[in-house]
């Protein structure tokens, strides 16, 4: 019946009980599926995670000024990725740390939502915010 039409059997599910096989122009089936694939490609969302970096001594001005720009870039809708970095003998003061993401994180109260509470790696004390769902 194929042959007769000038189109390919294709076989759609072989797994199936009995297998199942379709009379179909197999190019225009293959650039169909490339197609669907593409517009589920373009709907996907993409993450993006903004760094925004303190010391443990980060003074007030710097501080209003890095917190400006986490507004920014979660009212662009991306993840926010604050952390404090210790440099030597600054370990010390990991509270000092601690005490200004924590700030960090209640100033931006409004704007996100804490996605992960500081937590100390090596010598970086990190947290995670994400952006509150925009009321539509």
């Amino acid at each position: 019946m194929a042959d007769e039409l000038d189109l390919d059997l294709v076989e759609i599910s072989p797994k199936a009980d009995p297998p199942v096989c379709k009379i179909i122009d197999y190019q225009k089936f293959l650039y169909q599926q490339k197609r669907k694939q593409k517009e589920l490609k373009a709907k996907t969302v993409k993450v993006v995670v903004k760094e925004i970096r303190f010391g443990p001594n980060t003074d007030d001005h710097d501080y209003q000024f890095k917190l400006k720009h986490a507004e920014k870039f979660l009212g662009e809708g991306a993840k926010v990725k604050a952390f404090v970095f210790f440099k030597g003998r600054a370990i010390l003061f990991k509270d000092k740390g601690e005490i200004l993401l924590l700030r960090f994180a209640q100033d931006l109260e409004e704007f996100a939502k804490v996605e992960q509470m500081p937590k100390l790696e090596g010598k970086r004390m990190t947290m995670f915010l994400a952006p509150k769902a925009s009321k539509k």
